[in-house]
């Protein structure tokens, strides 16, 4: 009897082991178009941290095609940890799941309230996946942080992920009160596709009478075009950890609901209406974008059948970066983290020279060994820059 289980039970194991050699074998060979410039912070680091990812990015495409959405998350962020000093609490903000922190040590007045959007390219990342990085924030700031568990892509396209923040946000500045938080004190807060969120929504609170307005939007890497995948930042670090240009753009396609088969097109700009070229001509002939050694992208010729297709990527809330004077200067005080390293490190100062250039007054944090994600890297001892990043977030809030 032993002997007829053994067979199957060892031709199992052979497949297992079969197929965790193709999938080693497919994460080695998809993480090798990777580069890791001189100068960036922990490249060791970096790079495990990207084969990890890579594979869970292959991983999370596989069980998806099988039906098991979101089945990999659920198995990898463990549950979140207690802290005596933070009280937290799940509700319900106008439908929208939401984490509210908040310090248990007393507090003289109304404290500040921060309204925090994850990121993950819209696609991926959850209050779990940033539970602990919230709780710091509010131990370390005094601040009520609220985490937002918005709708992902590809099952809820957008605007869905900015409906979500925009509503959990509007109801937030409506009860502050009710969270111990000074409604004239409220931050609006994001990293990476969060900042894109928190640029967005913050345009759309200029237009809503009847609430407090926000004290400050923080955005940390912010993505805020979805229009020039050339510009100098993307153009230099194309293949550099943690975001290619390639998930970039995917994310992007994802969240808009386009086709896959237009990413080379988008690439190349085909979709960029004459205005929109017009504008990012002027913005990038400053002299911040002056590159050595940069030579300036010439888009595709404008094609109407591709524009009509993504139009939405060029409007807000996916491009914030292309709103109107009119809109940007009714904006709050501005604190913009960027990434050396980083696809998205244009975008935040594309954006820092258009708040600028409207008399919103901007505080730039630029990390100059950095990488994108390296905020979320605040607790690992060896990342400094990612602690430095954390702390200099946190002294902007404090100082509000």
């Amino acid at each position: 009897m032993l002997g007829v289980l053994a067979a199957p039970l060892g031709v199992i194991a052979v497949f297992l082991v079969v197929c965790l050699l193709i999938f080693l074998g497919v994460t080695w060979h998809a993480s090798s178009k990777a580069e890791i410039p001189p100068g960036i912070a922990n490249p060791k680091l970096l790079w495990r941290i990207h084969m990890f990812v890579t594979g869970i990015f292959i991983l999370t495409e596989f069980f998806e095609k099988l039906g098991f959405n979101r089945l990999l998350e659920k198995i990898l962020v463990s549950k979140p940890k207690e802290d005596p000093e933070i009280f937290k609490k799940d509700l319900q903000f106008d439908g929208v799941p939401v984490r509210v922190y908040q310090p248990r040590s007393p507090s003289v007045g109304g404290r500040k309230g921060v309204v925090f959007f994850h990121g993950g390219g819209f696609m991926y990342g959850s209050i779990d996946l940033y539970d602990s990085l919230c709780g710091y924030l509010t131990k370390n700031s005094g601040a009520v942080v609220v985490s937002v568990g918005y709708r992902l892509a590809p099952e809820h396209r957008c605007p869905a992920a900015f409906d979500d923040c925009l509503k959990a946000t509007v109801h937030f500045l409506k009860t502050a009160q009710e969270h111990g938080v000074d409604p004239s004190s409220v931050i609006i807060c994001g990293d990476s596709a969060g900042g894109n969120l928190t640029a967005g929504v913050c345009q759309c609170l200029v237009g809503i009478a009847d609430i407090p307005k926000p004290l400050a939007q923080v955005m940390i890497y912010p993505a805020l075009q979805i229009a020039d995948f050339n510009v100098p930042s993307y153009e230099q670090n194309k293949m550099v950890p943690l975001l290619l240009r390639e998930r970039a753009v995917y994310c992007a396609i994802m969240y808009i609901g386009a086709d896959l088969s237009l990413s080379k097109e988008m690439i190349k700009g085909s979709h960029v209406t004459p205005e929109v070229r017009e504008k990012l001509n002027k913005w990038l002939s400053s002299e911040e974008f002056q590159v050595k050694g940069y030579k300036p992208h010439i888009m595709a010729p404008f094609n109407k059948g591709v524009y009509e297709k993504v139009k939405k990527s060029l409007e807000l809330p996916c491009s914030p970066l292309f709103s109107d004077d009119a809109v940007i200067r009714q904006l709050p005080k501005a604190y913009i983290l960027t990434c050396e390293f980083d696809v998205l490190r244009d975008d935040g100062i594309l954006y820092k020279k258009r708040l600028e250039d409207n008399g919103v007054p901007v505080t730039w944090f630029h990390v100059k060994d950095g990488f994108h994600g390296i905020f979320t890297l605040f607790d690992q001892p060896e990342v400094v820059s990612g602690k430095l990043a954390m702390d200099n977030v946190i002294t902007y809030i404090k100082n509000l």
